[in-house]
């Protein structure tokens, strides 16, 4: 089934002081954001609470907490996760097939115990504030970002896994590789005029749809807007056309 615009976006929740201020900007936005990303720097600070502030507005959750660790440990992770009854989850693609395969194990496991839902598990590909200069030089790795990326994501596939997530600049070269439902999740979204920041490799909302993106993750150029809420309405205006 096609999505609505708002139901392609989700907005990061970043660099909010208080529960109060969160609430204020998730009503606000919430007419044109479907689902709420939770990230490290927010579930640090606020806990669990922070989804009942996502939930009360019948938000989506995507939880990017991007578990990395030894299978064991991240399969436990994910099943403490599920207790939270959120809707995407990421783990980190770097931590190999078997880690990724607990990390389903997991949420499936969670889902037959609990009758309900689990979360959506996402593997995280390469971060967007990685170039081809930072992969080669930093972390020694010779081939070209989009061929790790794809290795990444088959190693995602191989694992049972619910989508990705990808930067715009990989997704023509990622998508054709997919299964035709995968999630394919796509940070480093700016509309035309906004600055890029810290992120390196990205495209427009339009342009992200376009390549294959199924959920755009916009950050500051919402929050950091004077008006989020007009600005969230400006993006879903713009990928519905």
């Amino acid at each position: 089934m096609e999505r609505s615009p708002r139901d392609r976006l989700a907005l990061a929740l970043d660099n909010v002081s208080s529960l109060h201020a969160l609430s204020t900007l998730i009503l606000a936005t919430a007419p044109s954001i479907g689902v709420f990303k939770i990230g490290l720097e927010l579930f640090t600070r606020f806990g669990p609470p922070i989804c009942d502030v996502v939930r009360d507005t019948k938000r989506k959750i995507f939880l990017d907490l991007k578990f990395h660790d030894i299978p064991n440990t991240v399969e436990k992770a994910v099943l403490s996760a599920c207790d939270l009854e959120v809707d995407y989850l990421t783990i980190h693609a770097l931590g190999g097939i078997l880690m990724m395969r607990a990390a389903k194990a997991a949420a499936d496991a969670s889902r037959g115990q609990s009758g309900g839902k689990s979360p959506k598990i996402i593997g995280v590909t390469l971060l967007t504030s990685i170039d081809a200069d930072c992969l080669q030089k930093d972390l020694l790795v010779t081939a070209y970002t989009t061929d790790y990326v794809r290795h990444l994501a088959s190693l995602a596939v191989q694992a049972g896994l619910d989508g990705i997530v990808c930067a715009a600049a990989d997704l023509t070269a990622v998508k054709p590789t997919l299964p035709p439902d995968f999630e394919i999740i796509t940070p480093g979204i700016r509309p035309a005029g906004i600055a890029a920041h810290d992120q390196k490799r990205i495209a427009t909302p339009k342009e992200a749809i376009k390549n294959g993106a199924t959920l755009l993750v916009i950050g500051r150029a919402v929050t950091d807007s004077p008006d989020p809420a007009k600005a969230a309405e400006s993006i879903a205006a713009e990928i519905s056309q």
